[in-house]
């Protein structure tokens, strides 16, 4: 499943936040960084099953896409704690 969401964050603090986020707050199910780059964090979890990130800046704001198989409802929770840029949740 693909899931987008933008966000005032800058795309380093996304991954730091993502980083943290699944390795605490998702015990059962934890993802560990694999591979990262400055557009991008994959996070390899439970039976090698994969959250793949991509940030872009656009307009003011950063752009958050991610996606899964397995890890649906994590990274739609995750995505739910960034700050927008008109102040609503995600």
């Amino acid at each position: 499943m693909v899931f987008e969401t933008t966000t005032t964050l800058s795309p380093a603090e996304v991954f730091v936040r993502a980083k943290r986020f699944f390795a605490e707050r998702v015990p059962a199910t934890s993802a560990f960084p694999e591979r990262e780059g400055p557009g991008y964090l994959v996070l390899r979890g439970q039976g090698g099953e994969k959250i793949a990130l991509a940030a872009v800046v656009d307009a003011g704001a950063t752009r958050i896409r991610g996606s899964t198989l397995l890890f649906d409802q994590a990274v739609d929770r995750f995505l739910s704690t960034l700050p927008t840029p008109n102040g609503e949740p995600a």
